[in-house]
């Protein structure tokens, strides 16, 4: 008969090999569950399996996580719908399952500086990770530049495929700088390249009526919005700024400590 510690050390030197090392930790308070609560083998194999599929996917999430290069933190539960009542909250939260991603489903949004647009795409953002789907966030400035250096480097075709490779692509701050043609053009290769096969997220502050404005050129920018606009959800964000009403409180709230 085998000795007890020695099939013990046995069984760990499995797990190490298997590369289980979230069992391999949890084993010994397990075994020690087990013998209390008298577990059958059935139930003791489906907690230490439970143990490792926990482990990776909080390893996978991480990951996703590290990929998506979020700016910031934010969740659906951190945007303050009672200020901005333009935005749908019922529709935002609808989003945040993400079935827009099973059809290729645009989201844009669409309003002037401050009033939350960032926020909600990062905020999708993470929903879109926590739900298991690979997402990157980029600026539009960024996504021009990567793609002028990686044109001057010979590397044009697998920038655009690493662009196509994200379930869900989140562009924010288009129009807050003008696009000469050669970053239009990089922009809509992009776009054409998603088109029907992955979502975009975007962030704007203007209107598709401004785009000719943003490219200098409105032949690119209609051949843009088709493609965006085919299939979309266009979400319109109007009210004012988050950062112009707190300096506003702080401004009232300074004058009033003076007044006192």
């Amino acid at each position: 008969m085998t000795n007890p510690g020695t099939l013990y050390q046995q069984v760990r030197s499995h797990l190490a090999y298997l590369k289980l090392g979230a069992v391999a930790e949890a084993l010994p308070s397990e075994l020690d569950a087990a013998a209390k609560t008298k577990l059958s083998h059935t139930e003791f194999l489906h907690r230490l399996l439970s143990v490792e599929v926990d482990a990776t996917e909080a390893r996978r999430h991480a990951g996703r996580l590290r990929f998506a290069n979020f700016p910031a933190p934010w969740r659906i539960s951190d945007f303050d719908f009672t200020a901005q009542p333009s935005v749908d909250e019922a529709l935002l939260r609808d989003l945040a399952t993400c079935r827009y991603a099973d059809d290729a489903t645009n989201v844009l949004f669409i309003g002037p500086p401050g009033v939350g647009k960032t926020m909600l795409a990062i905020a999708l953002g993470h929903a879109a990770v926590d739900a298991g789907l690979r997402t990157y966030y980029t600026t539009a400035a960024d996504l021009a530049a990567r793609c002028r250096k990686a044109a001057v480097e010979g590397r044009w075709a697998n920038t655009m495929r690493f662009f196509k490779g994200p379930t869900v692509l989140i562009i924010d701050e288009l129009g807050y700088l003008p696009m000469p043609a050669e970053d239009a053009n990089a922009l809509f290769q992009v776009i054409s390249q998603r088109y029907l096969h992955g979502p975009i997220i975007l962030t704007t502050n203007r209107g598709v009526a401004s785009w000719g404005d943003i490219f200098d050129d409105t032949t690119i920018a209609a051949a843009m919005l088709d493609r965006l606009l085919h299939r979309s959800v266009v979400i319109n964000i109007t009210g004012d700024s988050y950062r112009m009403r707190a300096h506003r409180a702080r401004a009232r709230k300074l004058t009033q400590g003076g007044n006192a």
